[in-house]
C-alpha cells in the first residue's frame, strides 16, 4: 500500500522527471507536491526519438520499485502523465486551503513531516494525489497521448438505434485500474498503510462519481432521432471541491499503538459508528480517515511556517488564520485597467485607474 515513504518516493519521482526532462525544452513552472523547487508541466510535442530517449532514461534513473519501472517503461505517456498529475494535483490543493491556516505549504521539510503523522492534512494529499494521476491518466488516454489505451468503451446502452456512442470518452476504468497497481496496497496489518489506501481510494471514487454523459442530437431540424454520447470526467477543480468537504468532515480513528510509526494496531470506529463487517475494524466509509489531530499551524514548527505575514481577508479570515494575534493593515494606491470597451476592429481599450486599497497581515 501507499504508505508515508512510498508516497515520498512517487513524489520525488515526479520531481525527477522534471530535472529530467526539462532539460529537452523550457516550459512554464508549477510549483508541486515535491517540495520547493518548481515543478513542470510536460511539452508534449517532442521529436519521437528524442521522447522516448527521455522516456527510457527516466525510468531506468529513477528509484523505482521493481513493478513500477517496468510500468513505467511500457508506455512513454506515464512519465509525463505523473508530472502533469503531481503538478495539477499541487496547485489545486493549494487553491482549495488558501484560506486556511494550512495554505498546502509542500516545501520539503513541511511535506516530509506531515506525510509521517496521520493528520487530515495528511489524508487530503493522499486522497487528491490519487485523483490527480487518475484524472490526468483518463484524460491521456482520450487524448491519444497513451499507446496502451484509448477513449473509453462503450456501455451496454439499452437503444442502440437511438444511441450511438461518439466522441471519445476519457477513459476512467482504464486509469483507475492503473493508478490501483500503481500505488500498490501494503500488508492490512501496516496500520498506517491501511488507512492511507483507503484515503487513496477516496480519491478515485471521487473521480469516478463526477463522470457525466454527454451528448450532440443529430436529425433533422435538430430532431434528435440519434444523439452521440460520451463519457466525460469533471474539472479537477470539482474534484477539488468535493474532496476539500470531505476533509472538513474526515473521521478520526484510533489505534492501539503508535500510529507515526505505522505499527500495526486495532482501529476503532468514531463512537456511534459501527466497525465494518468480517472482523475489519477500519470503518466502511466513503469519507476521508485520519489518525491524529492536526496541530493549530499558527506559529512556525516542523509542519508549516506559521502564520505570521500571511494575507488574510479582514471580514472573512484574519481572526482564524492570525490565531488571535491580530493583524497589521497597510494602505497602497494601485493602478488598473477598467471600463474597458471592445473597437471595431479588433481590439480592446481600457482606461487605467487608480484606486486605494487595503491590506491586511497577521502579525507575528
Amino acid at each position: 500500500m501507499l504508505d508515508g515513504p512510498l508516497l515520498a518516493r512517487w513524489l520525488a519521482v515526479a520531481f525527477a522527471l522534471t530535472l529530467l526532462l526539462a532539460a529537452l525544452r523550457p516550459s512554464a513552472a508549477y510549483f508541486g507536491l515535491t517540495g520547493s523547487e518548481p515543478l513542470t508541466i510536460l511539452p508534449l510535442t517532442l521529436e519521437p526519438e528524442a521522447a522516448v530517449q527521455a522516456h527510457y532514461k527516466a525510468c531506468d534513473r529513477l528509484k523505482l520499485e521493481r513493478k513500477q519501472r517496468r510500468m513505467c517503461r511500457r508506455d512513454p505517456g506515464v512519465a509525463e502523465t505523473l508530472v502533469e498529475a503531481v503538478s495539477m494535483s499541487a496547485l489545486e490543493c493549494q487553491y482549495q486551503f488558501r484560506f486556511e491556516r494550512w495554505n498546502c505549504t509542500l516545501e520539503g521539510r513541511y511535506r516530509a513531516s506531515l506525510l509521517k503523522r496521520g493528520f487530515k492534512e495528511t489524508a487530503f494529499l493522499y486522497a487528491i494525489s490519487s485523483a490527480g494521476l487518475t484524472h490526468a491518466l483518463a484524460k491521456a488516454c482520450s487524448a491519444g497521448r497513451m499507446e496502451r489505451c484509448t477513449c473509453d468503451e462503450a456501455p451496454d446502452l439499452e437503444n442502440r438505434e437511438a444511441w450511438q456512442w461518439g466522441g471519445c470518452g476519457d477513459n476512467l476504468k482504464y486509469s483507475s485500474k492503473f493508478v490501483k497497481e500503481f500505488l500498490g496496497r501494503r500488508s492490512s496489518k501496516d496500520l498506517r498503510a491501511r488507512v492511507d489506501f483507503h484515503n487513496n481510494l477516496v480519491g478515485v471514487k471521487v473521480i469516478k462519481a463526477g463522470v457525466e454523459t454527454t451528448c450532440k442530437c443529430h436529425g433533422v431540424s435538430g430532431s434528435c432521432t440519434v444523439r452521440t454520447c460520451w463519457r466525460q470526467l469533471a474539472p479537477f477543480h470539482e474534484v477539488g471541491k468535493r474532496l476539500k468537504y470531505k476533509y472538513e468532515t474526515a473521521l478520526k480513528v484510533g489505534s492501539t499503538t503508535n500510529e507515526a510509526a505505522g505499527e500495526a494496531g486495532a482501529i476503532s470506529p468514531p463512537r456511534g459508528r459501527a466497525s465494518g463487517t468480517g472482523g475489519d475494524p477500519l470503518p466502511h466509509t466513503p469519507e476521508l480517515v485520519h489518525l491524529d489531530d492536526s496541530p493549530s499551524f499558527c506559529l512556525a514548527g516542523r509542519f508549516s511556517p506559521g502564520t505570521a505575514g500571511r494575507r488574510c481577508h479582514r471580514e472573512k479570515n484574519c481572526e482564524s488564520i492570525c490565531c488571535g494575534r491580530g493583524h497589521n493593515t497597510q494602505s497602497r494606491v494601485v493602478t488598473r485597467p477598467c471600463q474597458c470597451q471592445v473597437r471595431w476592429c479588433c481590439y480592446v481599450e481600457c482606461r487605467q485607474c487608480t484606486q486605494r486599497e487595503e491590506v491586511y497581515t497577521c502579525k507575528g
